[in-house]
């Protein structure tokens, strides 16, 4: 999933944003702020804006020219004479008010290809390999086997495709989740986390895997199992 922030300082604009961002599968809104000031506490923990460029506390061109890593960015603004300096600042892409859900979905899948292109250049495109401690030695897991994890208090099971018997670690579920790519795997409850490729039918409240298992859906996780497979 691609984790990202809309900022618009008017609040059409931004409820509008808010419900394209939701029909896009692949995008998780983590916040939508009125202003540059307000958006600042989210910065690190997205990875592409939708910035406005005319606002009235800070301009989004030289809000973005401010930041010292800035995120990906897609500019959505009104007015077209900024076209030129937004693609020197290196932006994904340029939406001219008012766009249609069509224009924003094609941005957002060049803003797909962007973190894409990102990963094959970097060479982060390889499968990571865990590593988990256990009794004095380090088990190696290739994620790519991973079916699902269950927690169990201080430890997790983790199923694999290759062996009936889980690995059982002492870990937790959230710093799991921090580990793994999440455009492949979801949290779906609070002890479950599921491989997205080894799903075999999905619905609101529960999902079945490829191996036969059925697990439930929590209700706080949710909004993003809808968002993904769009209920």
């Amino acid at each position: 999933m691609i984790r990202v922030l809309a900022i618009d300082d008017e609040p059409l604009a931004l409820r509008q944003l808010e419900m394209y961002i939701g029909k896009v599968p692949f995008l998780t809104l983590v916040a939508a702020c009125g202003s540059a000031a307000a958006a600042k506490p989210f910065l690190e923990s997205v990875d592409a804006l939708f910035l406005d460029i005319n606002m009235p506390d800070l301009n989004g061109m030289d809000f973005l020219k401010s930041l010292p890593d800035p995120p990906a960015v897609i500019f959505t603004t009104a007015y077209s004479e900024y076209a030129v300096e937004g693609f020197r600042v290196k932006a994904v892409d340029y939406l001219l008010k008012p766009f249609s859900f069509n224009e924003f979905q094609t941005s957002c899948d060049r803003l797909r290809e962007h973190f894409e292109m990102k990963e094959a250049l970097s060479g982060r495109n390889e499968d990571p390999i865990l590593r988990f401690k256990a009794d004095y030695h380090t088990i190696l897991v290739d994620i790519r086997r991973i079916i699902y994890v269950e927690s169990m208090g201080e430890y997790i099971k983790i199923f694999m495709s290759d062996t009936e018997t889980p690995l059982v670690v002492l870990y937790s579920l959230k710093h799991l989740m921090e580990q793994l790519p999440g455009d492949r795997f979801m949290r779906i409850h609070r002890s479950y986390i599921i491989s997205l490729r080894h799903v075999s039918e999905a619905s609101r409240t529960q999902v079945r895997l490829e191996n036969g298992v059925s697990l439930p859906v929590g209700e706080l996780f949710r909004p993003n199992l809808v968002r993904y497979f769009r209920f």
